[in-house]
């Protein structure tokens, strides 16, 4: 039973895989300071009545505002209760006066729950760093995500040279400094394929204009077929500026591509550097462009480095992986719950 805040393409999917779920009114998805209180009062009250009604073994909670609210009404209940942190919204990069606040939030929520998944070493170290959790309650599981069929893996050989950048059009995601870098390698065959919606879809278009990109930039909007997207490209990027442990790079190395992507939180965890991919400074924009520059010149160095990646995905990054890792954990909550009941 998954219980969520609104509707779109996520409950889409989960309707077309029949698994039962609820959109919540009041729950949505952002932890926002100050509080609302009124609002946030409500969720909690939807939450702790779904979870009661329910009685499920074990309560499984994502995002900070349904990772602090589940986390709560699950303690109410005396329900075994995890938390998985996909980034800490206290990271570097995130500004200051968010930062401390949403640390406060962590600390106090962390003792709520059995057990705090961290989908990156990066994170389990911050989360230590800034007394989350207690050690003994911190379990780092890379994430993973399910293979496709020999059809959907990329030729990173071929030319011109299609990009593709898979993210939000949010200030996460630093659109800005991918632009400003691509406008620095006019003079070599590329194109680049963005994929995403968001807030700052806008400015970004305008941005590429500005910069005399767009007739080399796509804008494609949120989908549903990235798959097949990331089969006809041949290099993959991500310019960002804070992460956990990016699905969309693990996605990218599944189907065989080099990855070029900012050096930040977990994604060194995935990318091998100068071996499946590169990794650059946060920001940076000469740099991205010198490795963006070296893949779109070098076919041979993009079919290698993608042949790499996607054997590392193969060794560390499938979904089974994942999918064994958290049941083991799961058991071994309820296990220690019911060692502590007897």
């Amino acid at each position: 039973m998954v219980l969520v805040g609104g509707s779109g393409l996520f409950t889409e999917e989960l309707a077309s895989k029949g698994i039962p779920y609820t959109s919540l009114r009041y729950l949505d998805r952002p932890l926002r300071f100050p509080v609302r209180p009124v609002r946030d009062t409500l969720a909690l009250r939807e939450v702790h009545h779904m979870l009661r009604r329910v009685a499920p073994d074990i309560v499984s909670t994502h995002s900070s505002k349904a990772g602090w609210l589940g986390r709560l009404a699950a303690h109410r209940l005396q329900l075994p209760v995890l938390f998985t942190a996909h980034g800490w919204a206290f990271t570097e990069g995130v500004s200051r006066g968010s930062a401390f606040a949403y640390r406060w939030a962590e600390r106090f929520a962390g003792p709520l729950a059995d057990c705090i998944i961290t989908v990156s070493e990066c994170d389990r170290r911050l989360a230590l760093k800034h007394r989350i959790a207690t050690r003994g309650r911190l379990v780092t599981i890379h994430n993973g995500v399910d293979d496709v069929p020999e059809s959907l893996r990329a030729s990173p050989k071929a030319t011109p040279t299609r990009l593709t950048m898979v993210a939000r059009f949010e200030r996460q995601k630093d659109h800005k400094t991918l632009l400003q870098a691509l406008a620095q390698l006019r003079d070599q065959p590329w194109s680049i394929d963005l994929v995403g919606d968001g807030p700052l879809w806008v400015p970004t278009e305008a941005l590429a204009r500005t910069l005399g990109l767009s007739e080399r930039v796509s804008f494609l909007g949120a989908r549903n077929d990235v798959a097949d997207h990331l089969a006809r490209s041949q290099v993959f990027v991500l310019a960002t500026r804070w992460e956990g442990l990016p699905r969309s790079v693990l996605e990218a190395m599944r189907a065989g591509l080099p990855v070029v992507a900012t050096d930040v939180g977990g994604v060194r965890e995935a990318v091998s550097d100068g071996e499946t991919g590169f990794l650059t400074p946060c920001g940076d924009r000469d740099a991205l462009a010198e490795k963006l520059g070296k893949l779109v010149a070098e076919p041979q160095l993009r079919a290698e480095m993608g042949i790499r990646g996607r054997r590392l995905y193969e060794q560390h990054f499938t979904f089974q992986r994942m999918y064994r890792e958290t049941l083991a954990l799961y058991r071994t909550v309820l296990e220690e719950r019911s060692d502590r009941g007897k």
